[in-house]
């Protein structure tokens, strides 16, 4: 009985942890206020991302998230963007390094500084490029 119970209770405790959104409540007042501010008007869901605050939205037709301090400083925003967007360096980056894979998303990164960088998801990982198309590293997804 003991047994039995335990495997249910796992896989159950386990899906409740991974499907538990972080609460809207938890974002402190000032990123909430930067979001309000920057994209007036528009709803998002908040997530914990590090040490900062991840509010996904979309704006113009578009999936974007914007990852923000618990100060209400913008650090970066990621939008969105087809595949074939990537440019081209990009795209034969992948090819030759990632044989036989197709990149499942593409997206531009910028920061706050005004730095933009593009990612690509392909299998479990994002992998960034700078402006230019240079490769910069490979992240887990």
């Amino acid at each position: 009985m003991t047994k039995s119970f335990f495997i249910v209770l796992v896989p159950i405790l386990i899906l409740s942890a991974c499907s538990s959104k972080f609460k809207e409540s938890q974002v402190p007042a000032a990123a909430k206020e930067t979001f309000e501010k920057t994209y007036s008007g528009i709803k998002g869901t908040w997530d914990k991302e590090d040490s900062n605050y991840e509010v996904s939205f979309k704006k113009d037709g578009k999936d974007m998230s914007a990852i923000i301090s618990e100060n209400g400083t913008i650090v970066e925003t990621e939008t969105d963007i087809p595949v074939t967007e990537l440019p081209a360096t990009v795209q034969d980056y992948i090819k030759q390094h990632y044989q036989g894979m197709t990149i499942k998303e593409a997206s531009t990164i910028t920061k706050a500084n005004g730095e933009v960088n593009y990612e690509a998801e392909v299998a479990d990982k994002d992998v960034i490029f700078d402006a230019n198309g240079k490769f910069i590293e490979e992240e887990k997804d």
